[in-house]
């Protein structure tokens, strides 16, 4: 599986890292979406080579409108399963090994189609056209203002009222040597949800035979727009309870210190000696008294010059063994841990208050508004594209 990407170039603007972006070639998607489709003639289940990797699609739902809704289900000969849906493009399912073999789905879930419909908190939706807040719900581009839905208080929150997470995407199976995956598209036409132009998007989940899950995203629109995509899955690697006592890493020496509405102040400040600092291995829970009901915060990631995908996060939940590793070609990685949660799946499973945490790849919350953030503006003729990788393992 080839990960090359986008080169991401350090510069700095009035005392403040930022990065811009220099070249858009993606041979790995590419070669991809060039795969002409398979007939759909024949068995659902599509083996990889010597039958080591396989993809299944099942009818999952659908919506009251009669969409359909699918389930496909992305397995290797070591045992990981990822099940993604067509609606919202989520990520219902990662079963992974704990040290002793035992499989378990490791994000926060629900049990049915008609459970996500109903509502949730962005369980392993793909979040769009702009994840995370923009300020007040206003921007202005290229001298026009633009006025999106107040979702968030009187800010702007993961694409609006009805975000990507809240659309039913198309779907193809793919594979190639050494992965299976699904290929998601959709068409946001312009003016949905306020934002500018008519933007196409490919998101393509991708699981190989070391337990890798990818996730590549890439996008064009006909007229300027800001686009800023992530994954929103909630991670757990003990499968229950709360997850105070994973150790983290993030390589990241500075954070965005927001506002009380979460909106970043405008600058980069610096972890060290504060309890925003996971350079080094800290639980979860150590210091979570001491941040304003739970993290909810930005990370700058330590981006060096011409660097490409790159190590963003570690974390280990010591019970299980589980171990996940983050690499990321975005310059910011959000922290949230399901501060709040209250939510009884039928069957009486609780999710309660810390028992996810979400490592969001993105560009930095409220970018639009933002002249010394990295630039979220989208061209015509240009390509949005980016590539996060997710890593499971144990240590014995």
């Amino acid at each position: 599986m080839r990960l090359s990407r986008r080169r991401l170039v350090s510069i700095s603007v009035g005392g403040a890292l930022g990065w811009t972006f220099v070249g858009s070639e993606s041979p790995f998607l590419d070669a991809c979406l060039a795969q002409k489709p398979k007939k759909k003639a024949g068995p659902k289940r599509r083996s990889g080579s010597a039958s080591t990797m396989s993809v299944a699609k099942d009818p999952f739902g659908k919506t009251r409108d009669g969409a359909a809704v699918d389930l496909y289900t992305l397995a290797n000969s070591a045992g990981m399963k990822a099940k993604i849906m067509t609606f919202g493009a989520t990520l219902t399912a990662v079963e992974v090994p704990d040290r002793q073999g035992k499989l378990d789905n490791v994000t926060l879930h629900l049990d049915s189609f008609a459970d996500y419909y109903a509502g949730h908190p962005c369980f392993g939706s793909i979040c769009g056209r702009y994840a995370n807040r923009i300020a007040k719900a206003k921007f202005v581009l290229d001298g026009a203002p633009y006025t999106l839905a107040a979702n968030n208080g009187k800010n702007h929150l993961h694409g609006g009222r009805v975000g990507f997470d809240k659309r039913v995407w198309k779907a193809e199976p793919v594979q190639g040597k050494g992965f299976a995956g699904v290929l998601m598209t959709y068409v946001s036409p312009d003016g949905e949800e306020g934002y500018p132009g008519t933007l196409s998007v490919k998101v393509q989940y991708s699981l190989t035979e070391d337990n890798r899950l990818s996730i590549d995203y890439m996008a064009a629109a006909d007229k300027p727009t800001v686009l800023n995509l992530t994954n929103h899955a909630y991670w757990n690697l003990a499968a229950s309870g709360d997850v105070l006592g994973h150790e983290l890493v993030i390589h990241a020496d500075r954070y965005l210190p927001v506002d009380e509405t979460l909106i970043p102040l405008g600058e980069f400040r610096p972890v060290k000696g504060t309890p925003m600092d996971f350079t080094v291995p800290h639980a979860i829970g150590s210091r979570i008294a001491q941040v304003n009901g739970g993290y909810d915060h930005c990370y700058v990631l330590n981006k060096k010059l011409g660097e490409d995908l790159s190590l963003a996060a570690r974390v280990v939940e010591p019970t299980s063994g589980r171990v996940l590793e983050l690499y990321t070609t975005e310059p910011g990685v959000q922290l949230y841990t399901a501060n709040g949660l209250n939510l009884k799946r039928p069957g009486g499973v609780f999710y309660g208050n810390h028992y996810g945490f979400c490592l969001e790849c993105q560009h930095f919350p409220d970018s639009p508004n933002q002249p010394l953030f990295p630039s979220a503006v989208l061209r015509p003729g240009k390509t949005y594209k980016q590539l996060t990788v997710h890593k499971f393992s144990v240590e014995k």
